[in-house]
């Protein structure tokens, strides 16, 4: 029965044999560009970017390393490459808003045009200045100005020289005087001093007041024609101004209005700005003739100093100029700011300003049109980036906000410029837990994001993949100039691609993982000065990965080999057997030995686990201590209710113990106590069980077995030391060279088993028994010795329960000469 359960070693590890490549070096072969094994997930990512319906956005999910971000690139390049410029792409641009100036308009142009219509502004600005300048400086204009003020004060000067004359009869002097008008009494032709007319008698005083009332109605009427004559005047030159204005702007702004008049909102700010310009025809004629150089991007000049032009300033806000097709934008750092765009501000005179030509945009309106590609964890992180993704694919636009005001805080004058319409393809890429948790918890999630692509992090290890992984070194070495793999080195890298998956019929499809490993080997062939990479170089690089990381394993075996840590990897004993844990740091994990003891004795409590008790236990250990439970039911209640006490416990184990792997070593142990049979201690066990007895696997198995050869190389091998797995994680093996030769020298050996029974006779080398059609097991078998004992404990319950005195001995049921300790097995060969 032995020789059944042994593991040979050839099964041990799924080798590559380098003769069996088709190529004897990677140099020989096609670069990788497609890529391989995620046929799945490439047909969604294919249907999410080739349909355009609103919701369609895709959610990729997969491990870390599997190539996601690559596909992603990969098939968004192709889907544009087959569509190319999409009807969607457009150039944006933000202009002033001449009713509300807080709240700039956006104006969507063909792509390209939105540089051009920035240009043209310019020109007309520069050409409307030079001629204004000219225009008013002009003899024909300085000749027409003069002619309507000169005709305005010969009026004038005749409606005052009237006013005078008639003064003049009423023997009073009138002047007019920029300060006013002035009546003064004449004597003998002459103005009357004010000693003069104080001198006269009081009646003559009152007499000259009589004559000048009619005098000041005259005065009053003579200014109110004189500022009649002005406003005419005035009106006259304004109309002049006005009509040079016209003549100056209707060609420029004419030709944009030919120019432009295929899209829709340009001529409509055109026309606005047209009756802007006649309206600041006097602040045009203050300003210098030529414009002074404003950056491209529209900052001004003088920091901090208003704009006067700001109207005729184009803020190009997303630019297609230049598209090579749809754009495709990955955003490393989604912050609200680098997803929406930002309002900057600027300081003047004690606070902060800003306008339409200090509007930045963000990378949803540099994807606008195409794909905006971002990783999920990245995110999250940001406060209120997803909120606002959400917001932005719900409402199909983007708005450009401040983000302080979406936490509720007060902000400096802030403009709210119009929304842009989203035409955004959103692929996020995230891990599967994130999915089903927005699945789960996000209401909105499912309208959103309707195309799941979810990447494996396996594929299968068949001809074709392995001559794909060939293909994968060619490009790495190719791309980063390293050294090529010869056969056996691709023979290697495949066997570590299964490895990484514990698998012996899979391969690792985590190719950021398999880059660095690649780059690591050819890393230690240079060391060698090698022309090609060897198998030996690969081995190399992860003998070297592993040393580095396995500072922590080897405090543990010495702990073990300096007997800190209790493991036994020989003799015998009863109720104690080694268990197998894995413990991991980061990326790091290794098998670690654990002696699991079982104590039996009187009582009803059943199975108690002294970690569960002591909260050092996960919900997934608890359940199978649970599960031994009901086995132990299954197989010795049938006829009697079990009375038993026993406790289980991993000794020296301080941290959180989870996993169900431990049960079958749980079940031996506890049955080792019942039966009085001592268990092999050069053996240790890992394995699931059932109710029903069955085991089954577990994962961790190749660094478990490892674990336990290695502390038993350290101690010493005896020959009979091994470990005992599932049958059913056989295929799982992938163990290192070194341990397939010690099995190989008798050292140590590998034993799978299907169920318990085959477990405790490897353990014990006791055969543990059938039930018989009556319900009783062969004698001297396990299961017997157990129900007897079981038979024994509960007629002993019901004698301590009739009896005043409490003490009950129970004989075990070996027989054995007083004081004489069981024999240990010996394990069969």
């Amino acid at each position: 029965m032995t020789d059944d359960l042994v593991v040979p070693p050839e099964r041990l590890r799924a080798t590559l044999e380098p003769v069996s490549l088709s190529f004897k070096c990677t140099d020989e072969l096609t670069p990788l560009v497609e890529f391989v094994g995620q046929d799945r997930a490439t047909r969604a990512l294919e249907f999410g970017l080739g349909i355009h319906s609103p919701g369609y956005n895709v959610f990729v999910t997969g491990m870390t390393g599997t190539g996601k971000t690559t596909a992603i690139l990969d098939y968004v390049r192709r889907q544009v490459k087959r569509e190319g410029l999409s009807t969607d792409v457009s150039d944006w641009c933000y202009v002033f808003n001449f009713e509300n100036p807080d709240q700039p308009n956006a104006i969507r142009l063909p792509a390209g045009q939105g540089r051009t219509l920035r240009d043209d502004l310019e020109q007309l600005l520069n050409s409307v200045r030079a001629n204004i300048s000219n225009s008013f400086s002009s003899d024909g204009y300085m000749a027409q100005r003069r002619e309507l003020t000169d005709s305005g004060q010969t009026k004038g000067q005749a409606i005052i020289e009237k006013a005078q004359h008639a003064a003049a009869d009423a023997g009073f002097g009138l002047a007019f005087m920029p300060s006013g008008p002035s009546i003064v009494p004449l004597k003998e032709g002459r103005p009357m001093t004010p000693a003069e007319f104080t001198s006269l008698p009081l009646e003559e005083q009152h007499a000259l007041s009589e004559r000048q009332r009619p005098i000041g109605d005259l005065v009053e009427e003579t200014g109110e024609q004189l500022r009649s004559i002005e406003r005419e005047v005035g009106a006259a030159v304004q109309k002049l101004d006005r009509d040079v204005i016209e003549a100056i702007v209707r060609g420029p702004f004419d030709t944009l209005d030919k120019k432009y008049s295929g899209v829709s909102e340009v001529p409509s700010f055109l026309s606005r700005l047209r009756a802007y310009t006649l309206a600041a025809a006097d602040l045009l004629r203050q300003l210098p003739a030529v414009a002074p150089a404003v950056p491209m991007d529209g900052a001004m000049p003088l920091p901090g100093a208003p704009d006067p032009l700001l109207a005729f300033r184009v803020n190009l806000f997303v630019d297609n100029s230049n598209p090579s097709g749809s754009p495709i934008i990955v955003e490393a750092n989604p912050t609200w700011a680098n997803l929406f765009g930002r309002v900057d501000r600027r300081a003047y005179m004690g606070t902060y300003l800003s306008d339409h030509t200090m509007l930045k945009p963000g990378s949803a309106h540099a994807a606008n049109g195409g794909y905006l590609i971002i990783n999920f964890s990245d995110l999250i992180s940001r406060p209120g980036a997803w909120e606002g993704l959400k917001r932005m694919i719900r409402t199909r636009e983007i708005r450009l906000e401040d983000p302080m005001e979406q936490i509720g805080l007060l902000t400096p004058q802030t403009l709210r410029p119009e929304p842009i319409a989203a035409e955004v393809k959103m692929v996020v890429a995230g891990e599967a837990l994130a999915y089903v948790m927005l699945a789960t918890y996000d209401e909105e999630f499912w309208e959103l994001f309707k195309v799941k692509a979810d990447f494996d992090y396996e594929l299968a290890r068949d001809a074709d993949n392995i001559h794909a992984y060939a293909r994968f070194v060619c490009a790495v070495c190719e791309r980063e100039k390293l050294r090529h793999f010869d056969g056996s080195a691709v023979a290697r890298f495949v066997e570590y691609g299964s490895r990484a998956v514990e698998d012996q019929e899979k391969l690792s499809a985590r190719f950021g993982r398999l880059h660095d490993l690649v780059v690591e080997s050819d890393y230690w062939a240079g060391r060698d000065e090698a022309k090609y990479v060897s198998a030996a170089h690969v081995s190399r690089a992860i003998d070297e990965r592993v040393y580095r990381g396995s500072l922590i394993e080897e405090h543990v075996r010495e702990m073990i080999s300096r007997g800190m840590l209790l493991i036994s990897t020989e003799g015998a004993a009863v109720g104690q057997v080694n268990g197998l844990a894995v413990l991991s740091f980061g990326d790091v994990s290794f098998g670690r030995p654990m002696r699991i003891t079982a104590r039996t004795y009187l009582g009803q409590r059943g199975i108690v686990s002294i970690d569960r008790e002591s909260q050092l236990s996960g919900k997934i250990h608890d359940k199978g201590v649970l599960i031994l439970t009901g086995y132990l039911g299954w197989c010795y209640g049938q006829d009697r209710p079990l009375s038993l006490s026993a406790t289980i416990s991993f000794e020296q184990g301080y941290d959180l113990i989870d996993g169900d792997s431990a049960s079958l070593a749980e079940t031996c142990a506890i049955l080792s106590a019942l039966a009085d049979i001592p268990l092999q201690q050069g053996m240790a066990i890992t394995g699931s069980v059932n109710q029903k007895g069955e085991v089954q696997p577990i994962g961790g198995v190749n660094v478990k077995v490892e674990g336990f050869h290695d502390v038993c190389r350290e101690i010493g091998f005896t020959g009979d030391q091994g470990v005992i797995i599932p049958a059913r994680n056989v295929k799982n093996l992938m163990l290192r060279p070194d341990i397939i030769e010690s099995v190989r020298d008798g050292n140590f050996r590998v034993f799978a088993v299907n169920n318990i029974d085959e477990a405790l006779y490897l353990l014990s080398g006791v055969e543990a028994g059938k039930r018989s059609a009556d319900g009783t097991y062969e004698p001297g078998t396990i299961h017997q010795l157990v129900d007897a004992r079981l038979d024994a404990m509960a007629g002993a319950m019901r004698e301590s329960g009739r009896s005043t005195d409490r003490t009950v001995i129970i004989n075990p049921p070996e027989q054995r000469p007083a004081g004489q300790p069981p024999k240990p097995p010996k394990l069969p060969d």
